[in-house]
């Protein structure tokens, strides 16, 4: 009669099934792949935090730019009127071109830095939101493996997650104007409008 209790104690517990991750840890080939996958699913969340990094430096030197750009003009304008309210008006007024011209190159270098500045900060955030996709991707993988134990396709699921990252497009609608646009549209015609008060303080 213990014989048979044990048997059949035995038996069953040589039926129950091992536990998914008992599973892999036997499967050299799941184990590793686990391996695999975990390291890299690290190594996305430290390129993902590196360029969160970079967006708020690079969108703090943007605020740094516009803040220069203001002040310039602003102290540019009032040594101007300083200057022509002191001086002879129509000498003063044949030599404007001189500070319409240096207004004119420093407003062209600070909108090009403005301009190159967002673009980095564009092209960053594109990356940064594939990153998040990947990591997406491939913790529903590594989900989906600790949960299927051997049962875990490796050539099925590992395809289907290469065709996925592949075949990875943008949603958002491609639009004709973005912010960056706008921006440098602004300042464009922030400078203009000083190029013109360049010339009335100094002739009028």
């Amino acid at each position: 009669m213990a014989d048979y209790n044990n048997n059949k104690s035995s038996s069953i517990m040589e039926s129950k099934p091992l536990h998914p991750l008992h599973q892999i840890a036997e499967s050299p080939t799941h184990k590793l792949l686990l391996k695999q996958w975990l390291k890299e699913e690290e190594l996305i969340l430290n390129r993902i935090s590196l360029k969160e990094t970079q967006i708020d430096s690079t969108r703090q030197q943007i605020t740094q730019l516009y803040c220069l750009f203001f002040i310039f003009h602003s102290t540019a304008l009032l040594l101007l009127f300083s200057a022509a309210s002191h001086a002879n008006g129509p000498h003063f007024c044949r030599k404007s071109w001189v500070p319409s011209l240096c207004s004119l190159l420093f407003s062209m270098g600070f909108i090009w830095a403005i301009r190159y500045k967002t673009d980095v900060e564009c092209h960053v955030e594109k990356m940064l939101e594939r990153e998040k996709e990947d990591s997406k991707l491939l913790a529903k993988c590594v989900e989906e493996l600790k949960k299927k134990g051997i049962e875990f396709d490796l050539l099925k699921e590992v395809d289907a997650l290469r065709r996925a990252k592949s075949l990875r497009v943008e949603s958002k609608p491609v639009r004709k104007w973005s912010t960056r646009d706008f921006v440098t549209l602004f300042f464009f015609t922030v400078s203009c409008l000083v190029l013109g008060l360049n010339r009335v303080i100094l002739c009028s």
